[in-house]
């Protein structure tokens, strides 16, 4: 339980009787007829686009009627440079923005804090106070245009920035729309920028749902993600099983806090990985659509069919592309992202070419969002709702990937929930095993990648994105700027107000957004509540 079958898989990638595996090991027949999907429901199982339990999608036009939401993820340097680029996408057709912050911003330090050096503006935008938020957004309308931003812990800060500069442009909170990642469990088994201890995490989540569905309604108040999951090493069924429950996690919690379930439910979204094994993607996203609508329903009593809907975003794998000929990657991102939209993504994003080196170039951003573009518009797959349904491969694939997701959700639940898993290293196990398994394979061959493991090549010399020293001592003047004109004492008491309320039990995001309002920066709100929380050491860090 748990784990696929030893009787469907074999470890070393090839299964028998000629069959091979896909990557989360379920053997894949020669060829499928009426035999693979025996005993289908049609009605129960599949149902219609836009009706439960949404396998097929979930609006009933799907493409038809609005494409996916073209978000290209960007962000790197200062605040400026990202404006830059943000609006340089706008012009060539993105619909969407997606913000990717630095390190520091993730963790709650500011540029300016010795934990910082180095890591500025690295990975993303390095954002302190409100003043670069207002320099991230400038010439852009919040009402206008949908914005997805990828922090975690720090989310209550980044989203009470955002709404404070929303209210400070005349943009009223109703016609917001967007996702504050907020997903802190992942961050405990795959990626590892949290702070505060898990239930003080999860706190500050509750807080988020709680003030968006009370005060920002079109806002995703989370969006569940399985993408730095599978970025992290697990199959696409362990990526399916974790995400879900991670889901079902907040969704307990929720109930337990006394928030309305069903509201929390309609404002979540979740983030999925678009990998290189195509059926077994195309049916991934339809699986676990189907899986979730289930949960919603049967487990939590919700009615509500918007409650019942996974909405995702996608993003295509980072771990797929190489170092090795950068160009091929192009044809690798172009067929991840047609797996996303054959299973039904309501947004996506394109990684670009020499992401395997380097932050992306312009060009190369650009070939990525026409990538999208050419899907969208010359492909002819968005003219038809689920143009694979009734696939007697993805139909057969779809149940095993819900088959075996559901395994593992019913051990974590005889775990006693998620939470209980990551606390005894479960899930975090069950990831390296799957990193390690995967590795093996390539290094034997198993897997083959091309200018890696079949036909080798020399890694590409490309341009490479580097952090510019003079960018930075820019923005570490502005932050020595903010805090010297604003006023020192009312950034004083707000954030005093804030260790004081998150010693009791009420909503903290309007102690944070007035802190915001104050000036006060990042780095200092988060202080305010390790003050009180203190910080997450994992267990054999101890």
């Amino acid at each position: 339980m748990g784990k696929p079958s030893p009787k469907k898989v074999r470890p070393d990638g090839e299964g028998i009787e000629g069959e091979r595996n896909t990557t989360s090991g379920i053997a894949v027949r020669r060829i499928y007829d009426e035999g693979a999907v025996q005993g289908l429901d049609h009605a129960n199982a599949l149902g219609e686009p836009g009706e439960y339990p949404f396998t097929r999608g979930i609006y009933p036009t799907m493409y038809r009627g609005r494409l996916w939401t073209m978000r290209q993820y960007a962000g790197f340097g200062s605040a400026e440079e990202t404006n830059r680029r943000f609006r340089y996408l706008l012009d060539k057709g993105q619909t969407g923005l997606s913000v990717a912050f630095d390190l520091p911003t993730q963790i709650g330090y500011d540029s300016d804090h010795p934990l910082a050096k180095g890591e500025v503006g690295k990975v993303g935008v390095a954002i302190c106070s409100l003043s670069d938020v207002e320099l991230l957004f400038d010439g852009i309308s919040l009402d206008k245009v949908s914005t997805s931003m990828t922090i975690n812990s720090t989310a209550p800060i980044l989203l009470a920035m955002y709404l404070t500069l929303a209210r400070n442009t005349n943009c009223a909170f109703e016609n917001l729309r967007g996702t504050v990642q907020n997903d802190i469990l992942k961050e405990y088994v795959a990626r590892g920028t949290y702070i505060y201890p898990p239930e003080a995490s999860m706190r500050l989540v509750l807080d988020v749902f709680e003030y968006c569905y009370k005060n920002v309604p079109r806002w995703n108040a989370i969006s569940v993600s399985g993408y730095h999951i599978r970025e992290a090493g697990s199959t696409a069924v362990q990526e399916v099983a974790f995400t879900l429950a991670d889901g079902i996690a907040y969704l307990e919690a929720a109930g337990r806090r006394g928030l309305d379930v069903t509201k929390v439910a309609e404002q979540m979204s979740f983030f999925f990985a678009a990998s290189m094994n195509f059926l077994e993607e195309v049916a991934k996203f339809r699986a676990a659509r189907r899986l979730w609508a289930r949960v919603v329903r049967e487990r939590f009593k919700v009615a509500s069919k918007d409650a019942c809907m996974l909405r995702f975003h996608t993003q295509t794998s980072g771990y797929t592309l190489t170092a090795q000929e950068h160009e091929n990657n192009v044809v690798r991102v172009a067929l991840e992202a047609l797996s996303a939209v054959l299973g039904g993504t309501q947004s996506l994003h394109t990684n670009s070419m020499d992401e395997a080196l380097s932050l992306p170039s312009e060009r190369a951003v650009r070939v990525a969002l026409r990538t999208q573009q050419i899907v969208a518009s010359e492909s002819g797959v968005a003219d038809v709702a689920d143009p694979v349904g009734g696939s007697y491969c993805i139909e057969a694939l779809t149940d095993e990937i819900e088959e075996l997701a559901s395994e593992y959700i019913n051990k974590i639940d005889d775990m006693g929930g998620m939470l209980a898993a990551i606390q005894k290293g479960y899930v975090q196990r069950e990831i390296a095993s799957a990193s390690y398994e995967y590795q093996m394979q390539v290094e034997r061959g198993a897997r083959r990648i091309l200018g890696v493991n079949m036909h080798p090549e020399k890694v590409s010399g490309i341009k490479r994105f580097r952090a510019d020293d003079a960018m930075i001592e820019r923005h570490l003047t502005r932050l020595r700027e903010v805090k010297r004109k604003r006023d020192a004492g009312k950034a004083a008491d707000a954030l005093s107000a804030l260790s004081s309320a998150a010693r009791g039990d009420e909503n903290l995001m309007p102690l944070i957004m007035r802190c915001v309002d104050a000036r006060a920066t990042i780095g200092e709100i988060s202080d305010a509540l390790r003050e009180v929380f203190g910080e997450y050491v994992r267990p054999e860090e101890v």
